[in-house]
C-alpha cells in the first residue's frame, strides 16, 4: 500500500471512530433526555440540603429553566460514553503500538476512567455538602440565599473537571516515569515542593474557601504517592520484550 492511500485509510478510520464516539454521546442524551429535570434535582441536591427554610433556587433567564438541564444532561451523557470514546481511541492507535506499549496503555485508559469518576464523586459526596455549608455559614444574616440555576450548573461543572482531573494524577506520574521524563526517586525528592504545588492548584481550581482548597489539595497529595509508588512497579517493568518486538515489526 502506497504512502498516500495509507494516509486516506487512516483519516477515514479516524472519521468513523470520531462519528462512533459522538453517536454514543447522542443517543446516551437521547435516553436521558426525558429525566433531565430529575438529573438536574439530584445535582442540586447538595445545594438545597444546605440552604436555609424558605430560601430556594432561582432562575434569572427566562429560558434557563429549560436549558440549564438539557446542558447537564449532555455533559453528563458525554463523561458516562468516556469508555466507549476511550475505546475507540485504543482501537486507533492500538495497532501502531508493541505488545509491551499495549500493556501499558490498555490499563492506563481503564485506571483514567475509573480516577476521573471517582473524581467526580468525590466533590458530589464529599465537597459539595462542606461547601455548600460553609458558604451559607459565612453569608451575611441579611442576605438571602437564592443560587441562579444556571450559574450553579457552571459551578458545579467547573468543580467536577477540576476534581476529575486532578485524580489523574496517578495516570501522569505513571507516563513520565515510563517515558523518562523524571523517575521515582526523583519525585520522591521533590514532595515537599509537590505538597505546596499541590494547595497552590486547589487554591486556582477551587472557590475562594478554604474548604474546598484542602479537600482538593489533600487527594492530590495522596494520589501523588499512589502514582510515585504504581510508577515505581512500571519503571521496574520498562525493559521492553525485544523478541515481542520483532515479532509486532514483522506482522
Amino acid at each position: 500500500m502506497t504512502q498516500p492511500s495509507s494516509l486516506i485509510s487512516h483519516l477515514i478510520e479516524l472519521r468513523s471512530r470520531v462519528l462512533k464516539a459522538l453517536m454514543s454521546v447522542l443517543v446516551i442524551f437521547m435516553g436521558l433526555a426525558y429525566w433531565a429535570q430529575d438529573l438536574y434535582t439530584i445535582l442540586a441536591a447538595p445545594l438545597v440540603a444546605t440552604i436555609p427554610d424558605g430560601a430556594s433556587m432561582i432562575a434569572t433567564s427566562v429560558a434557563s429553566p429549560f436549558f440549564a438541564p438539557f446542558k447537564l444532561t449532555m455533559v453528563l451523557s458525554f463523561f458516562i460514553a468516556i469508555p466507549y470514546i476511550l475505546y475507540q481511541i485504543w482501537g486507533f492507535v492500538a495497532p501502531g503500538l508493541y505488545r509491551n506499549e499495549k500493556k501499558l496503555v490498555a490499563p492506563l485508559l481503564f485506571s483514567s476512567t475509573l480516577l476521573f469518576y471517582s473524581g467526580m464523586a468525590f466533590a458530589y459526596f464529599v465537597v459539595f455538602p462542606l461547601a455548600f455549608a460553609f458558604f451559607n455559614a459565612v453569608a451575611p444574616e441579611d442576605v438571602l440565599i437564592s443560587p441562579d440555576i444556571s450559574e450553579y450548573l457552571s459551578f458545579v461543572l467547573k468543580i467536577f473537571f477540576a476534581f476529575g482531573v486532578a485524580f489523574e494524577i496517578p495516570v501522569a506520574i505513571i507516563l513520565m516515569c515510563w517515558t523518562g521524563m523524571t523517575t521515582p526517586d526523583n519525585l520522591r525528592k521533590k514532595r515537599a515542593h509537590v505538597i505546596v504545588a499541590a494547595f497552590v492548584v486547589g487554591m486556582l481550581l477551587t472557590p475562594p474557601d478554604v474548604i474546598s482548597q484542602v479537600l482538593l489539595a489533600i487527594p492530590m497529595w495522596f494520589l501523588f504517592e499512589v502514582g510515585v509508588v504504581v510508577g515505581s512497579w512500571y519503571t521496574r517493568h520498562k525493559v521492553p520484550d525485544a523478541e515481542d518486538e520483532m515479532e509486532d515489526k514483522q506482522s
